[in-house]
């Protein structure tokens, strides 16, 4: 068998995303064991006159990982190549586990600084769409990586960083959020410091005063987060900040009340009554919004930032100016109020501080983000349609990962460096290789 086949097989099964929102039918699929299987991979499909894309776990809203030809699943490319202590950072396989990876930096004694709310997905499928936690100081994922390693489309594998030559800096100024549109990352380098502690305080406010105080919270704490329950004026509050302990987790009997049979068991039954009998919603999230107590508790880093997620959903999420923030959820809040709209699931608010990624949706600009989310089932179109609108009026930036409807050219107009990362496209891939119909939507032809 050629190095080529190594991991192939002809596909008869359609491909789904987590949420079940995108279906697409691959002309085969192909699980490389190793980077070189995985470049042969790419010049196979090259020379067979198909289209290649990677996927990680699926839990983009969007087709970005969509196609019809070569499916990469890179499931077996996992695990930590190497620690650099010294440097403080760690080369870890693109197919492994956000989960994985900071399981094995905690046991090792180390962190990423900042983190998503879900671990989930791939190291290279969450930096690739900009999946990203809350923040005053520290960025996405993304903005934590040090290096990249990526085949291009003429089946080379390119190594890049902040201090390589032009090209590998050009590279790596886009590549960091990629949308699968410049290579396959095989390899990412991510900045890690010593492990630390994390004190969380969590507690109820009114959607008024997170508002009037929502400067004051943010400039206070290192990480702000809440969620608006729509139909009350009820919100949850999150505050994370670095603690010399001791170290108190949250209780066994608390974990599974509160994130178990709350916020995921319970959670599931009424979403379930409410997409049967929408009229129940506004009386449920007065109920829901209502459940969770206040609470307080200090652990390591990935087991404050993400939380189980059990209950599927369809999500759009907009980043727009942090100092646009209040108004832009005035707004919405408003437009629920005034619709027959009936919305199950908390609006989520976080935010991050600007970064230098020509693709990310803080890049140059201190940012605030949005997300609105439908229970899986549930017409979202109308909800989000109307969200959408008022995010776009705020210069809102779409989450690369989360539905929405914006092109090539609203684009070029939101991102300063639009031209950059395009132009480097045609440099990289001029055949479009690693396109679908999600890229030529997004970033043109």
């Amino acid at each position: 068998m050629s190095t080529a086949q190594t991991g192939s097989k002809k596909s008869s099964e359609a491909w789904r995303n987590w949420a079940g929102n995108v279906v697409s039918r691959p002309a085969r699929e192909v699980t490389p064991a190793s980077v070189e299987e995985l470049t042969a991979a790419v010049r196979a499909a090259a020379a067979d006159g198909l289209k290649v894309k990677a996927v990680g776990t699926g839990h983009s809203f969007t087709a970005a990982a969509a196609t019809d030809g070569v499916l990469i699943r890179p499931q077996l490319l996992t695990g930590i190549r190497t620690i650099d202590r010294e440097n403080g950072t760690v080369t870890v396989e693109a197919g492994t586990p956000l989960k994985r990876l900071n399981m094995a930096l905690a046991r090792e004694g180390l962190s990423l600084t900042n983190m998503g709310d879900i671990m989930e997905q791939t190291v290279s499928g969450a930096t690739s769409t900009g999946t990203h936690g809350t923040g005053r100081d520290s960025a996405s994922i993304a903005a934590q990586i040090k290096g990249l390693e990526l085949v291009t489309a003429s089946g080379e594998l390119l190594t890049c960083s902040a201090d390589g030559t032009d090209e590998e800096r050009a590279v790596f100024a886009a590549a960091r959020i990629g949308l699968g549109a410049l290579g396959i990352v095989t390899a990412i380098t991510f900045a890690v410091e010593p492990l630390f502690l994390l004190t969380a305080r969590e507690e109820p406010m009114g959607f008024d005063q997170v508002l009037a105080d929502f400067d004051e919270l943010h400039a206070e704490n290192e990480h702000f987060e809440f969620y608006w329950f729509p139909h009350t004026g009820n919100c949850n509050t999150k505050r994370n900040n670095r603690s010399a302990g001791p170290e108190a987790p949250v209780s066994a009997i608390s974990s599974l009340w509160e994130d178990e049979i709350l916020s995921n068991g319970l959670f599931q039954v009424v979403n379930s009554i409410g997409r049967a009998v929408p009229a129940t919603i506004p009386a449920i999230a007065k109920i829901s919004s209502k459940a969770l107590s206040a609470r307080t508790y200090t652990d390591i880093p990935y087991k404050v930032f993400t939380s189980p997620r059990r209950v599927r959903f369809v999500e759009m999420e907009y980043a727009v100016p942090r100092e646009a923030l209040v108004e832009t959820l005035r707004e919405l809040k408003s437009m629920v109020e005034r619709s027959n709209l009936r919305v199950s699931f908390p609006v989520e608010v976080r935010t991050a501080p600007a970064d230098d990624i020509a693709l990310s949706t803080a890049s140059g600009r201190d940012s605030a983000y949005i997300a609105v989310h439908m229970y899986k089932g549930t017409p979202y179109q109308r909800y989000f349609t109307a969200a959408e609108r008022i995010f776009t009026a705020h210069e809102g930036r779409p989450h690369w990962g989360k539905v929405h409807t914006r092109d090539a050219e609203y684009f070029a107009q939101a991102y300063p460096r639009f031209g950059e990362f395009t132009k480097l496209r045609d440099r990289l891939d001029p055949d479009r290789l690693f396109g679908n119909a999600y890229l030529r939507r997004v970033l043109g032809d």
